[in-house]
């Protein structure tokens, strides 16, 4: 069984995220002025460019090692189904050779993202870390 790089606790972590990502709406009216207590904070849904489950989630990968970076990207693979456990170091260095400042970007590109990662650790027979809600280091 390979080894993982990055912890279960910090996938964890950006599993947490990254389905908070996963549930934001198309921007309705962009010049709404109303109150956010008016409205029930709905706007907290939307998708802006400034979003800051986003930014929290680049900050996050960006702060992690290139292996760990890369680990992430071939777990999401991994849960994608663009192959098995068995075939790991393939796909491990399929993400190596792609690595570059913009994982936290293609893995936000990601639909279902913490679906994907959390399928991923299944095949590790290893379940994410839920216990944590605040960045890890």
């Amino acid at each position: 069984m390979p080894e993982l790089s990055i912890s279960t606790e910090k996938i964890g972590f950006l599993i947490a995220k990254a389905r908070e990502f996963d549930v934001k709406e198309a921007v309705v009216d962009p010049d709404d002025g109303s109150n956010g207590t008016d409205d029930w904070m709905v706007e907290v849904l939307e998708d802006t460019p400034n979003d800051p489950v986003a930014r929290e989630i680049s900050g996050f990968v960006n702060a992690l090692s290139d292996d760990e970076q890369i680990d992430l990207v071939t777990l999401m693979r991994l849960g994608r189904g663009d192959g098995t456990i068995e075939e790991w170091n393939d796909l491990r260095a399929e993400a190596a050779r792609g690595h570059n400042k913009r994982t936290a970007l293609y893995l936000l590109g990601e639909p279902l993202l913490g679906d994907l990662l959390e399928e991923g650790l299944e095949e590790f027979g290893l379940p994410p870390d839920r216990e944590r809600i605040t960045p890890v280091s």
